[in-house]
């Protein structure tokens, strides 16, 4: 499992990227998201850093967060 902060999230169009420690980003969609996604977009707008982890997955258009959840 990867560890990174939300770098962006687009609450309207329902997704966001993930930044790691590496500078790499990874998108994630909603349904990536292990959590309330109304919540996870009040953090952010909020100017909360947002830690997280998950899953890498592949799509054509490149890698992909899946299994997104909340730091502890």
């Amino acid at each position: 499992m990867m560890e990174g902060t939300v770098r962006s999230v687009l609450g309207v169009k329902n997704y966001g990227f993930i930044r790691t420690d590496r500078h790499k980003d990874y998108f994630f969609h909603r349904e990536d998201f292990l959590g309330h996604w109304d919540d996870l977009v009040e953090d952010f707008e909020a100017d909360k850093v947002i830690k997280v982890q998950f899953d890498i997955g592949s799509t054509p258009k490149g890698p992909r967060a899946r299994n997104v959840k909340l730091c502890e």
